[in-house]
């Protein structure tokens, strides 16, 4: 991954084939790129958390602790008077979010957190 974000051209492990070498230099010269099926998936992994990272960068500052405190299962109402907010405000917030990050419910967004390891 580092080499491809270096500005590597293609990438090849010592377990593959000559013709895999082969392939890889001709790609390269017709001005292509050469992964193997291995870094494609790191890549796609990648990818995915990189769309994870920027959906959570459109969360305002308040969405964004409000997000936290609901995944922690604090209720609107609890969260509402720690912040000194109505819980009309707290729910606004709530439906914000799972609609930028792309959310269904409390239990996606749960999951949502604990994968990112937001908490």
């Amino acid at each position: 991954m580092r080499a491809l974000k270096a500005g590597a051209r293609g990438y090849l492990t010592k377990g593959k084939t000559g013709n895999n070498l082969i392939d890889a230099i001709t790609r390269i010269l017709a001005g292509l790129q050469f992964i193997t099926d291995t870094v494609a998936e790191l890549l796609a992994v990648e990818y995915k958390k990189d769309l994870k990272t920027d959906a959570i960068k459109l969360l305002s500052d308040r969405e964004y602790f409000t997000m936290l405190r609901l995944a922690s299962g604090e209720s609107v109402t609890q969260i509402s008077k720690a912040l000194s907010l109505s819980v009309k405000t707290i729910s606004t917030y709530r439906t914000r979010i799972l609609k930028k990050l792309n959310l269904k419910n409390q239990v996606q967004l749960i999951r949502f957190v604990q994968e990112n390891h937001l908490l």
